[in-house]
């Protein structure tokens, strides 16, 4: 242990000495300034009336090359922010209006923020019949190195959670129970506001399900990131921006929804003065019961007609939590500044059903019984998150910053069966989990001449993950097992961005080293492992003609496995459907060639991207046929593990458009990719699954006015593949109805109009047996919901440097934290 932190500390040092020798000797002699604003409201010169969606253009003064620019809102008012000192001119156009040139607006360190008041336009002196206004900020955006959704700019989704947003997002892929794939692959890694969660260290499907859509500003999508971010996400980054900032004034919210499907209700307040900002919200979130049937058929290969087992069932499941958080930032002086957050989580998830079924194939006399489950699950858990960043005199683009992060997230299950007939026992299943993780980090950004730049750093990662599992017969003798997971990150990178005539190149390498250690009551639970990885990346893009970019990128991606996929506790709740996990796992190992390029055509807006990826050590679930004596007779069981199970080689292609005719906007596109896996079955035998996949979505928005709007969306994901068979299809249909005011807005949203049900089928195949299931779920869904804002604030975006990204997470129900797997994912 001495020598890590010893080693770390070195690294530290390394970054600060850097820092000491060459304050500024590689960029220019600016000092530091706080960046400051400029604002304004364009006003028609004769009617007095707001102009919106006028084209701002800011240039240096006395220059004519961009470098910024938008569009002023409904009401005309614009704010261009991050702007340094200096002076500026301001170019202001729109159609049937003269152009106007502001010249020598002029910001300084004592006064960074410029306000212009009202800007009149004067109109032309030719006449218009009707002008049509079609511009506004694009839904999705492609940036050089991701794609930007912009959910608050969508109101289809309000009401909803964020499960509803990310189906919305290109490239991304959202199942019915919530698990989110990028290009085909669940080895992804989200953060929230840039850094991790630990609500997402348990259960990804069901934290997504506790997040409120109305609290989502953009999503981003990075499918190549560079050596500053952790090298976990062997698919790449998804980044949740919420709506929550540090401001200067005081302003507030209320928003919620009532539907007959899901609720929820969120406040916001916020206040800033000078250089402190406090910000504050609470959520709560309220899942109405509903019954879902699941029946499960299970057929030996080497007789097909017959039946080893079938089950059927109805589950009543509900769904009810809270969040709340708290950020305050101080700037001691233009040099130094502190930013810390904490927020607090919990909610619970609770499961009720009856199943029936049979063993064996004698169905004149089957081995019948009847099973009742008792499930409640409660999840809790807490960020906080300390930065301290320093800029340098010499450059204001300089800046060293340490960061903190303690994360905790606990998972407590209960399970209760009771089973009468053939099977006939009472039992008490329960497994708590106790998830803890500190992160220390340390980035340095040197620039050097007037655009480029080096960014190094270093990093580690303390896990410790405690699993507590108790088994206990009723009037029987208590079974327990106990489990210690440790893993601990050490992580250093460089990364430099640079221009080369007219390419622009982001290229590094990140080493990251792994220690993992087991500690439990049984003897196979004890083990330590270590590894070491280097992972390169580069990104090129170069800026065409005509708004057209060219971009290509390589990178190496890792992905470790959770407590979802190590955890080896035991879960028999289904008695012939036994899930374990497998501690010893290797991380997956993934190198990504991708070559994007987005154009504009007869006012088409298009996003393409070709891609080829390999993965070694891919980790998927596998079941074998096991088998266990009941009251004297040997029946057969399946028993589902994870395990390292070969690679896959996969080509993919993304597609993504949109068009806008008068007031309507469409969108549409989709992704088509390949599985090309080979491996080993759990049983041994060689195993080969090549398939071809794809996923189609379309969405748009209709204005009836300014204030009256209406949106819709569709999707449909293709069965996803394993080396085993094939996951459930899914496919979901939304519309929504939004009424602004002044501060407030009131809207209708409307999921699966035409469908009250909707019914889902996977297909699993081993070596010795075919599991056929089928899913069916209430899916019809109406619901309003409203906003109201109070008080008037200037934004000041303040977020951790912390990413951790460096596990591979769970799916569904059950697994993380100490959680069991389980439930409908259950492919036995």
């Amino acid at each position: 242990m001495c020598k890590k932190i010893l080693s770390f500390s070195v690294l530290t040092i390394l970054c600060l000495q850097l820092s000491a020798q060459f304050p500024g000797g590689w960029g220019g002699n600016k000092g530091p300034k706080i960046k400051g604003k400029i604002t304004g409201q364009i006003i028609d010169s004769i009617s007095q009336e707001n102009i919106g969606f006028a084209t701002v253009v800011l240039t240096k003064a006395g220059k004519t090359k961009e470098i910024n620019g938008m569009l002023s809102e409904e009401d005309g008012k614009f704010k261009i922010s991050e702007v340094g000192d200096g002076k500026y001119d301001l170019i202001i156009s729109f159609l049937g209006y003269a152009d106007k040139k502001l010249t020598d607006v002029e910001l300084t360190p004592k006064k960074p923020d410029v306000d212009l008041g009202q800007i009149l336009l004067r109109p032309t002196d030719y006449l218009l019949d009707e002008v049509e206004i079609t511009e506004k900020r694009t839904l999705i955006e492609n940036k050089v190195d991701k794609i930007v959704y912009n959910a608050e700019d969508d109101s289809s989704i309000a009401g909803g959670d964020a499960t509803d947003v990310l189906r919305k997002v290109p490239t991304l892929s959202v199942d019915l129970d919530g698990n989110v794939s990028l290009r085909g692959s669940s080895a992804v890694r989200i953060l929230i506001n840039g850094k991790p969660s630990g609500m997402f260290s348990s259960n990804v499907a069901d934290a997504l399900k506790m997040f409120p859509a109305d609290q989502i500003k953009k999503v981003e999508v990075i499918t190549a990131p560079g050596a500053k971010y952790d090298g976990e996400g062997s698919a790449g980054i998804i980044n949740i921006v919420t709506k929550k900032e540090n401001i200067e004034g005081i302003a507030g919210s209320i928003s919620g929804s009532a539907g007959n499907r899901q609720s929820n209700a969120s406040l916001t307040l916020n206040a800033g003065k000078g250089r402190f900002g406090f910000s504050s919200s609470g959520n709560m979130f309220y899942s109405s019961p509903v019954d879902a049937r699941i029946t499960s058929l299970r057929t030996p290969l080497s007789s097909p007609m017959d039946t080893s087992y079938f089950h059927s069932g109805v589950t009543n499941t509900s769904r009810i939590g809270f969040s709340g958080s708290a950020s305050a930032f101080y700037d001691f002086n233009a040099y130094n500044a502190i930013n810390s957050s904490f927020t607090l989580r919990g909610y619970s998830f609770d499961q009720d059903g009856i199943t029936n079924g049979f063993f064996n194939t004698d169905f004149t006399n089957p081995n019948s019984f009847s099973r009742a489950n008792t499930n409640n699950n409660l999840v809790s858990g807490y960020d906080w998150n300390t930065d301290y960043t320093k800029k340098f005199e010499d450059n204001d683009k300089q800046e060293l910053t340490f960061a903190v992060q303690l994360s905790g997230n606990v998972q407590n299950q209960d399970n209760n069966v009771l089973e009468t007939g053939f099977l006939s026992r009472n039992e008490n299943i329960t497994n708590e989990g106790d998830n803890v993780e500190f992160t220390s980090q340390v980035d340095y950004v040197h620039p050097v001449g007037k655009s480029n730049k080096v960014e190094v750093g270093v990093k580690s990662v303390i896990r410790n993950i405690n699993s507590d599992s108790r088994f206990i017969p009723v009037s029987q003798a208590e079974f327990g097992n106990v489990f210690l997971y440790d893993q601990n990150v050490y992580a250093g990178y460089l990364s430099y961005n640079f221009f080369f005539k007219k390419l622009n190149i982001v290229t590094g390498a990140r080493f990251e080293r792994t220690e993992i250690a087991g500690n439990g009551d049984l003897s196979e639970q004890n083990f330590t492992n270590s590894y070491n990885n280097v992972l390169p990346n580069i990104a090129i893009s170069k800026t065409l003609k005509n708004f057209r970019t060219l971009k290509i990128s390589f990178s190496r991606r890792i992905q470790r496995p959770s407590l979802y996929y190590i955890n080896p506790f035991n879960n028999n709740t289904d008695f012939s459907n036994v899930v374990v996990g497998n501690p010893f796992l290797d991380p997956e190992l993934s190198n990504q060639i991708e070559l994007g390029y987005n154009t504009n055509f007869k006012g088409f807006t298009i996003f393409g991207s070709l891609y080829y990826k390999n993965q070694t050590d891919i980790i998927e679930q596998q079941s074998r046929l096991g088998s266990t004596t009941v009251n004297g007779i040997q029946e057969d069981i399946v028993v589902s593990s994870f395990a390292n199970v070969g690679t896959n080689n996969s080509v993919g292609l993304n597609i993504f458009t949109s068009k806008s005719i008068g007031k309507l906007t469409l969108r549409g596109g989709g992704d088509l990719y390949t599985y090309n896996g080979r491996g080993t079955n759990a049983d041994g035998s060689f195993a080969e699954n090549n398939a071809l996949s794809y996923r189609l979505f379309t969405n748009g928005e209709f204005s009836f006015s300014s204030s009256i709007k209406a949106d819709f969306f569709g999707f449909f994901q293709a069965p996803r593949f394993t080396l085993q068979g094939e996951n459930a299809s899914f496919s979901i249909f939304g519309i929504g109805f939004r009424k602004d005011f002044k501060n407030a807005s009131l809207g209708i949203r409307i999921i699966e109009p035409f469908a009250a049900n909707k019914n889902f089928d996977s297909d699993i195949s081993a070596s010795s047996f075919r599991n056929q299931t089928t899913f069916e779920l209430p899916f019809r869904s109406i619901g309003i919901n409203f906003r109201y804002k109070f008080g008037k604030v200037d934004f000041k975006k303040r977020r951790s440097k912390i990413k951790n990204s460096d596990q591979k997470q769970g799916e569904g129900d059950g697994g993380g934290g100490g959680g069991m797997q389980g439930g409908m994912n259950n492919q036995g």
